[in-house]
């Protein structure tokens, strides 16, 4: 493991396919077992139209966060196994359907872009369902180089974002 500090993360989990609400809090609970990382948070979660072409279902999204000594790369290594652990099946097509999907939305101060990952996670200020769970827990964050959570959230319109339980 990269760090000796504690390192605040942000994970958005989200899921259209096979009782995606199930799906969502599977996920939750699997996100309690990431090796050196603590849960600390985690938002209700949320109903909210897929973004793309591609017809489909709605999504249930959430977002948790995270005390970790993993380092984004191993961070992302991790996340893509669960995934994996979870069903997830390689993607058909951009925004497509999907079983279960984790997206590293920020580590700590980090601004990257390397090896499949970006960071903070790219349109995370365009994306009302990922911004109103992350305004739910940790508002003030500062996400590194856009400004904080409920900034950013008071740009969008989040009208189509609705909590479905908590």
């Amino acid at each position: 493991m990269s760090h000796d500090a504690w390192i605040p993360a942000y994970v958005g989990l989200g899921s259209n396919l096979d009782g995606p609400e199930h799906q969502v809090l599977l996920g939750l609970d699997r996100l309690r077992e990431l090796p050196g990382s603590l849960l600390v948070s985690r938002s209700s979660l949320y109903v909210s139209a897929p973004m793309g072409p591609v017809a489909q279902p709605d999504f249930v999204n959430a977002v948790v966060g995270l005390l970790t000594r993993l380092s984004p790369l191993e961070m992302l290594v991790e996340l893509k196994s669960l995934e994996t652990g979870l069903g997830r099946e390689p993607a058909r097509e951009r925004w497509g359907p999907r079983r279960i999907d984790f997206d590293l939305l920020v580590h700590g101060t980090s601004q990257l872009r390397q090896d499949g990952l970006e960071l903070p996670h790219p349109g995370i200020a365009e994306r009302a369902f990922v911004l109103v769970p992350l305004a739910e827990i940790a508002p003030e964050l500062e996400v590194p180089g856009l400004g904080r959570v409920w900034t950013l959230l008071e740009k969008l319109d989040a009208s189509d974002v609705v909590r479905t339980h908590g």
